[in-house]
């Protein structure tokens, strides 16, 4: 049985014809950059994740860059985060040539480990940017607190983690500012690249708008050297009607992970942690195995594709071999990305799917 990871072909023919039509639409009207839909979907992804303003940019990389950048985060400045992660959540800190500094994470929610932040505070730090990683947030009244009373600014990495809830809040509405990315295999993906900054900060977000289009208040004059990272109308378009189904989506997903949890109970692999006060919107369904490599491969032989989520953390990245980490330093980090690997989880997939997926697990660790 072929099972991918993520199959987009079978989300669009679901909701073929209202994409093609508002396409079609935008194409009519040739308005491509900016435009009424990227207005309207940056109301409803605000309202949607509980905060007041929406900035929509070319790319959830852009997201975190512009949301660093509006807040004055310079060179020699230090930013938080942690290294199991994209490399977009560090790279945007050393665009700004600042410093990354990794805080190791929690071993079961493989998020930051917010009692090993304030250690790691110097002078120099600005910020902290936690990553709501695989799709459930950080603890962030603990991050948030130590921020509070460090004179912090924190910066939510959401990529992953549209929808997710963390004490009945939502994802995006916990820090200063928040990045979303529509890549095509997040839970909210586009037909390319674009992504959103989320606040609850006027101020914040004029900035963004002003540095979206290249230090821009009215055409032709520029206040400051700005970017171009404008989000297309083409894509707000397609955005907007894959948000209406979202929630239904991620109700899918968390079904089958919990019958994933449910069919791997009993088995020798560690199944995904949900703290009682999150909601978890499963971007990926993360198992923890000490033989990932060799059940990596017996899953991909029986043409279910599994991959891992991430093998190199970043702490130990030839691009960041200059700050001087070394193997052992982030010991949890480096654990989850020798031990962990992510299976299908997206919420076309079928029951009978999932069974396929666990029984295949479970033969190999039986």
């Amino acid at each position: 049985m072929k099972i991918p990871l993520l199959d987009l072909k079978t989300q669009y023919e679901s909701i073929k014809d209202e994409i093609e039509n508002v396409l079609k639409d935008v194409i009519k009207k040739q308005a491509f950059v900016l435009g009424n839909e990227v207005r309207s979907l940056e109301d409803e992804i605000a309202h949607f994740s509980q905060a007041r303003y929406g900035i929509g940019v070319a790319s959830g990389t852009d997201a975190l860059f512009l949301s660093l950048k509006a807040l004055g985060i310079e060179r020699g400045d230090e930013v938080i985060t942690t290294p199991f992660t994209f490399i977009a959540t560090a790279e945007v800190i050393s665009y700004l040539n600042a410093k990354p500094v990794f805080v190791d994470i929690d071993r079961k929610t493989y998020n930051i480990d917010p009692s090993l932040i304030e250690s790691k505070i110097t002078k120099r730090t600005k910020a902290i940017m936690p990553v709501h990683l695989y799709g459930q947030c950080a603890d962030m009244d603990a991050i948030s607190e130590i921020a509070k009373k460090n004179g912090l600014k924190v910066i939510e990495d959401c990529a992953q983690s549209i929808g997710a809830t963390y004490k009945g809040r939502k994802a995006g509405s916990l820090g200063d500012l928040a990045a979303f990315s529509f890549f095509p295999s997040k839970n909210l993906g586009g037909f390319g690249d674009g992504g959103m900054v989320v606040t609850n900060d006027k101020a914040l977000a004029e900035k963004i708008k002003v540095l979206r289009v290249h230090g821009s208040t009215k055409r032709y004059y520029h206040d400051v050297v700005g970017y171009n990272s404008r989000l297309d109308n083409l894509q707000a378009a397609v955005l907007r009607v894959k948000l209406k189904f979202l929630q239904g989506w991620i109700e899918k997903r968390q079904q089958n992970a919990a019958y994933y949890n449910e069919m791997l109970s009993g088995v020798s692999v560690i199944t995904p942690f949900v703290p009682e006060y999150n909601t978890h919107t499963y971007h990926q369904y993360v198992l923890a195995s000490e033989s990932r490599d060799d059940l990596l491969k017996y899953i991909n032989s029986k043409g279910i594709e599994s991959r891992v989520y991430y093998p190199i953390p970043l702490h130990l990245q030839k691009c960041y071999s200059d700050l001087g980490y070394r193997k052992g330093d982030l010991p949890i980090s480096e654990w989850a990305a020798a031990n962990t690997l992510a299976v299908p989880v997206y919420s076309e997939l079928k029951k009978m799917e999932v069974e396929a997926v666990a029984g295949c697990i479970k033969d190999f660790l039986k």
